[in-house]
């Protein structure tokens, strides 16, 4: 934000005027009510024990010194010794320069440094298509790592492909019954497997290309069934995430863990620094020393190696590649697995290096009732399904339209409404409404002002400085989406920018007012609508120019 990076930047100077050093505490921060001002300080207070005065003395002191700042309408002492600054109209006006010199790299930072991080979501088992609640972690991580990269950091999205272990031999065990089946066999229907339609067309398909595939021995008949399993449904999940325009840069095989000797080489790695031990048979994390309830095994004494063992494997594969900060996008039933991953990273000497983001359930509704969803029992509303309904740009808002460890209604009806009380309707016409403005004053013979003292001084009402407030705040949100990894900061700060953009409709007028007016105004309007589209692409939501 400009006007706190100003402000800072002006009271730093005044205070090694005085010989004060700037406090740790300081915080500079718009405040919760706007008469206050545009931005609230509490360095005053700050300073009192090292200054060796009265806060408000201090308060008074550096209002006296900041009195020639032409950039600060106002400062006002509040309590005892808030400093409330007021900023003048030329500060907020230079935002439209700001913007337009900036162009689309308007709100890029260089927040991460280059930092290297690895976002890895989604990493559905590839045993049946994905389902609504994968969409909402789908989106979260896709935004994350589009708002991450923004921000500066060196980002790469990956996919965990969970190919190995007991559910993809239930998968193997589900495609070879149905085969039995489809071919006039009258089998018992196994006590463990996936029941969905799309089981059936699998084997039926396999059957097609591998018409001995009943008279092979049943172990090898179903291992064939997995791995043709596996690959057509893992290739219709890539096309789902692709029609839902989500982006992955790696897929990484659960199984090249083992087969590459990954676990063994962690197993290895854990017993030098102490914190792995062999006993009865089976190998064990020391997970006690970290703060766990009880050691863990990774390897049993039937040398079965457990899911643990692979997630620390994965993780460990995860650092030795270089990444500074690897962040992993969970449901938020896994939350009482988040500690002990924490504590296997630790052991692998990678403290903090790991952050879980929990993704709570979606309950999927149409008109106000429950759709039931079950991939084992085959009733479930398949992604797929919703996108191709609802299309992608709504899902998409909806999913970020809150806090991902906050379940959230999605009602399949409401989100295809085309009215104000849908927020990514709201949103898409308000760009799409400033693009028909730019058509109607071009046939009008209008167009936007050049950035010049003149034009910006024609901005001078209420609404144009609430706009260009709101526009100066952008780069700060993406800063802050980044740093706290929370992309509905994003569509939260896209509602308050439309609602901003519809209420200066209200009471601005644009084409019909005196044509210097309107092309300054028109100016504006394009900066928002730069800043709304830029906004809506962090989310991988489209910005329409009609609607």
């Amino acid at each position: 934000m400009r006007a706190k990076i100003h402000l800072e930047n002006a009271l730093k100077a005044v205070l090694a005027e005085k010989g004060w050093e700037w406090p740790e505490k300081a915080v500079i921060e718009p405040p919760k009510d706007k008469k206050f001002g545009d931005m609230s300080v509490n360095v005053a207070m700050m300073l009192a024990k090292q200054a060796k005065k009265a806060p408000r003395a201090i308060a008074e002191d550096i209002v006296a010194a900041m009195e020639g700042d032409l950039l600060i309408d106002s400062i006002e002492i509040a309590g005892p010794g808030f400093l409330n600054f007021t900023f003048a109209p030329s500060f907020w006006h230079e935002t439209v320069g700001v913007i337009r010199d900036a162009g689309k790299a308007y709100g890029t930072s260089d927040l991460g440094a280059g930092t290297r991080v690895q976002v890895e979501y989604v990493s559905a088992n590839p045993t049946g298509p994905l389902h609504i609640g994968h969409g909402r972690g789908a989106a979260l991580g896709d935004s994350l790592v589009r708002i991450m990269e923004m921000a500066g950091y060196d980002v790469e999205a990956e996919y965990y492909i969970n190919d190995a272990g007991r559910q993809m031999l239930i998968l193997g065990g589900s495609i070879y019954y149905r085969a039995k089946q489809l071919s006039g066999q009258d089998v018992a229907e196994p006590e463990d497997f996936y029941k969905g339609e799309y089981i059936k067309d699998i084997a039926a398909d396999f059957m097609k290309i591998t018409p001995d595939l009943l008279s092979m021995d049943e172990t090898e008949a179903v291992a064939a069934c997995t791995a043709y399993g596996k690959d057509v449904i893992l290739e219709g999940i890539k096309e789902d995430l692709a029609a839902f325009g989500v982006r992955h840069d790696i897929w990484f095989s659960e199984k090249s863990l083992v087969e590459e000797g990954r676990v063994d080489e962690t197993f290895a790695d854990l017993t030098a620094s102490g914190m792995g031990y062999e006993a009865d048979g089976a190998y064990w994390f020391k997970s006690t020393e970290l703060g766990d309830d009880k050691d863990r095994v990774l390897r049993k004494s039937n040398g079965d190696t457990t899911y643990f063992a692979s997630d620390i494997a994965y993780h460990d594969n995860k650092f030795k590649r270089g990444f500074d900060l690897v962040v992993d996008i969970w449901g938020a039933d896994h939350h009482g697995y988040v500690p002990r991953m924490m504590a296997a990273c630790e052991a692998l000497g990678k403290k903090g290096g790991l952050h879980v983001i929990l993704v709570n359930l979606v309950n999927l509704l149409r008109d106000g009732e429950p759709v039931a969803m079950s991939t084992r029992a085959g009733q479930f509303e398949t992604l797929k399904d919703v996108v191709d309904e609802v299309g992608a740009d709504a899902s998409r808002f909806m999913f970020l339209s809150r806090k991902s460890d906050s379940k959230l209604d999605f009602d399949l009806e409401l989100v295809k409404q085309k009215s104000m009380d849908n927020p990514v309707y709201y949103v898409q016409y308000a760009h799409a409404r400033i693009c028909s403005l730019n058509v109607k004053a071009a046939e009008a013979g209008t167009a936007a002002a050049a950035v010049s003292a003149e034009s910006l001084m024609l901005l001078d009402t209420e609404y144009d400085l609430a706009m260009l407030k709101l526009l100066d705040q952008y780069p700060d949100f993406v800063e802050a989406a980044a740093r706290s990894q929370a992309p509905h900061m994003i569509s939260m700060y896209l509602q308050e920018l439309a609602s901003a953009l519809h209420r200066y409709y209200s009471n601005c007028h644009v084409l019909s007012a005196e044509k210097e007016v309107a092309s300054s105004r028109l100016m504006l309007l394009d900066c928002v609508a730069g800043v709304v589209a830029s906004g809506l692409g962090l989310l991988g939501v489209s910005a329409p120019e009609s609607m």
